[in-house]
């Protein structure tokens, strides 16, 4: 069963992440029983039946805006937020929205080309589940990452896991 790093602990996922191909169009698909996440383009089209859904959630590509999950986000328990290749850094700044704009409670979940160095950002900006390619990291290198989500003891930014900088932290205790 595949592993993922849901707040700060590894556990077993039986959540499939539903790819569509070229041919496939979202109006016409069946889906998986069980949980899964689906495409936004097939949330889109079939929004009345999979509302409620025990283990549904959504999962967008880069190029697709949280803006689009705005008036859904009552529906949905858990949002995936793909970084095509780790140097694609948008899925940050729509994890950052969902938590602060939006004030979504669900599970954020980090997937695609996610790599051990930018776990910590990730938890930064509201990920709260971070799920690596297959094959990416074995069960031993997983649960060494979870060191990486403690990297920085006091980060001096204000950002959606901390919401003061430092200065403010620290001008308290003073």
């Amino acid at each position: 069963m595949p592993k993922l790093i849901k707040n700060g602990l590894v556990i077993d996922d039986s959540a499939e992440i539903l790819v569509l191909d070229e041919t496939q169009a979202p109006e016409a698909l069946n889906l998986p029983e069980g949980p899964v996440f689906v495409p936004l383009a097939v949330w889109q089209a079939h929004k009345g039946v999979l509302s409620g859904r025990p283990g549904l959630g959504v999962w967008l590509d880069s190029h697709e805006s949280v803006d689009d999950l705005a008036s859904d986000l009552d529906s949905l328990q858990a949002i995936a937020l793909n970084f095509p290749k780790f140097t694609d850094g948008r899925a940050y700044s729509g994890a950052a929205l969902l938590r602060s704009r939006y004030g979504f409670k669900g599970e954020i979940r980090a997937i695609g080309d996610v790599l051990r160095d930018q776990f910590f950002f990730m938890q930064r900006c509201g990920f709260d589940a971070i799920q690596p390619k297959a094959g990416r990291y074995s069960d031993a290198l997983l649960a060494d990452a979870l060191a990486s989500l403690q990297d920085f003891s006091s980060p001096y930014q204000a950002a959606i896991d901390q919401p003061e900088p430092l200065f403010r932290r620290a001008a308290r205790v003073a």
